[in-house]
């Protein structure tokens, strides 16, 4: 009787595993954006793909390392029919550095292994183990297999080779459109520990404790009233109803706005989420997100509303000399607006901050003096400012300026976007005038293609531009600027005596947020350096914001053409009679 039973109530165990994995796996899944181990962005909605295999992995990991050659040869029997392979290493005892020495070590370094150190994709599917396997289908982004690679391990023990890929007869039967299933099998690889707790739904978090300090840190500033964040973060009920879409938007790397890679370069304004952070608002969120008892910090925090000025009073004020119309629709070609100031003296401003009239229009605003600057290495006319949406508005480094001439004359480049209804503009620019000696120039460098040519529906069509500082300066920062096609953007010195370094790298560009990556040590670059951007655009149809991916798309103002261009933010050593108040 007990011989009769066994087989079926081991069927029966194996079938209440399948479902108890089944149940955690989210449908539909939802987007993610993670770097892989050569420091590229991999979104999942953005995958030319008809089904995507998600294969966790670990380093050292007998299961994945046995499982690498299985993967490589599933990739190349079915990429040309659209499914794309994926390792993901949610591994907390895993660096970037060692997960590309493995990838390379078993002859896959092709196949993007993506790192994800905040385990959020690993909690958000439910993976437990190494060796899980999920077979995504992109149509809708629901998971069709979840389980084992193969039925070659057991526990303890293995098979000389695999008599039957349960993932691949998931591709096959997505790919030919069959409605059945394939059933998963529990997988057999190393338990996932997650960071923080033994398991991704134990170790309570606390909302007052835990949570709240992490907002208030990095949220509230901007998801605050008369601020820029959609919704304000102003009690525990209005956090616990976006709770879902906070995760979405961690896994899509949009929240917090930050798209520097974190493995390069240190900046000081860094405003993303630390690892352990992410990990915490995601537990917390896996969890129910449970209010806890209680006063609601939330409630008792105040928060002021967005101040006209965030820099203080400014000296100087420039205006308008009238109010811009602006119509309901249309393309608007860029205007240009002449104002002059009755500054008597000339001086040296410590910044300039630029407030705009109506976010709602206002696309960008640009000021450059038109008499007395410094024109930059291009032969354009000095650029005392440029605003876009999430430009950073800062004070330039200490002891450093700009020179404002006596009555400085100014041209403003005003672009405005149409939003379906007539508006009016009254933008200003605040100048804040440096009292103390000025001793370096700040100028932010234009590095520059305009040159370029991007091919109808490429979805990586590479550039690069270069420029060689003849004079020897201090590196603060940099800011790319491409517009609604721009994909990434890599910043490079090139020394003389043939040392490389990259300060900045910005795998996922966002046109949306105009951000400078202020370094939190500036550099010492020599005379004779050359800086290398390298970067790309995405015209394809996957780019969610390209405005026609059938289009030939070269260099242009608008938004809808493209631009590739950075700036190197530098200071250099003035003359001594400079600081004066004379011309440099």
């Amino acid at each position: 009787m007990t011989r009769f039973l066994m087989p079926h109530l081991a069927a029966a165990m194996a079938t209440v595993l399948t479902l108890v994995a089944r149940a955690e796996v989210p449908d539909p899944v939802l987007n993610f954006a993670l770097l892989d181990h050569h420091g590229r962005m991999q979104e999942l909605k953005r995958l030319d793909a008809r089904a995507v295999v998600l294969f966790f992995t670990a380093v050292e990991c007998p299961v994945a390392r046995q499982s690498a050659p299985k993967l490589l040869q599933l990739q190349e029997k079915y990429e040309a029919r659209g499914v794309k392979v994926l390792l993901v290493n949610a591994s907390s005892g895993d660096d970037r550095r060692s997960i590309g020495r493995e990838a390379h070590h078993l002859g896959i370094p092709h196949l993007p292994v993506l790192v994800d150190e905040a385990q959020a994709l690993a909690r958000h599917l439910g993976a437990k183990r190494t060796g899980e396997t999920f077979v995504i289908r992109a149509a809708d982004w629901k998971v069709v297999y979840h389980g084992a690679f193969d039925d070659q391990l057991a526990e303890g023990a293995q098979k000389p080779e695999a008599t039957e890929s349960f993932v691949e007869q998931a591709v096959e039967s997505l790919l030919n459109e069959k409605t059945e299933l394939v059933a998963g099998r529990p997988a057999r690889g190393c338990v996932i520990h997650f960071d923080g707790d033994g398991a991704p739904e134990s170790g309570p978090v606390s909302y007052a404790k835990d949570i709240v300090p992490i907002l208030q840190a990095k949220c509230v500033g901007c998801h605050s009233p008369g601020n820029v964040g959609p919704w304000a973060m102003t009690a525990y009920k209005r956090v616990k109803g976006m709770a879902s879409m906070i995760e979405e938007v961690l896994l899509t790397r949009r929240m917090p706005p930050w798209d520097a890679d974190p493995h390069i370069g240190k900046f000081a304004n860094d405003r993303s989420l630390t690892v352990v952070e992410t990990q915490t608002l995601v537990r917390w969120i896996h969890q129910g997100a449970p209010r806890g008892d209680g006063e609601d910090p939330l409630e008792a925090l105040h928060v002021p509303p967005a101040a006209d000025w965030p820099l203080g009073e400014p000296d100087l004020v420039i205006r308008l000399p009238e109010v811009q119309q602006v119509p309901a629709t249309g393309v608007l070609d860029y205007r240009h607006v002449t104002v002059q100031l009755t500054n008597a003296e000339p001086g040296w401003i410590a910044a300039a901050y630029v407030r705009p009239g109506n976010r709602k229009i206002v696309h960008h605003v640009i000021a450059r003096l038109q008499d007395g600057g410094q024109k930059d290495h291009l032969g354009d006319e000095e650029m005392l400012i440029g605003w876009a949406p999430g430009s950073t508005q800062e004070f330039y480094p200490e002891g450093s300026g700009k020179f404002l001439p006596a009555r400085a004359k100014f041209d403003l480049e005003l672009h405005y976007t149409t939003c379906g209804t007539a508006e009016t503009d009254g933008s200003e620019i605040g100048l804040y005038l440096r009292r103390q000696p000025v001793t370096r120039r700040f100028e932010s460098v234009p590095v520059v293609n305009p040159g370029f040519e991007i091919r109808p529906g490429d979805g990586n069509a590479e550039q690069e531009a270069v420029h060689c500082f003849t004079k020897p300066v201090i590196l603060h920062g940099v800011t790319p600027h491409m517009h609604l096609r721009g994909k990434s953007m890599r910043f490079e010195l090139l020394f003389p005596d043939g040392r490389s370094e990259t300060v900045a790298s910005i795998p996922r560009y966002d046109f949306n947020w105009q951000f400078t990556y202020d370094l939190a040590k500036p550099m010492a670059i020599p005379a004779g350096t050359w800086v290398r951007l390298v970067g790309a655009f995405d015209n394809s149809k996957l780019n969610p914001s390209n405005p026609d991916p059938t289009k030939t798309v070269r260099w242009g103002k608008q938004s809808f053409d493209e631009m590739f261009l950075g700036w190197y933010n530098v200071t250099w050593d003035l003359p001594k009679d400079a600081a004066a108040g004379g011309a440099p």
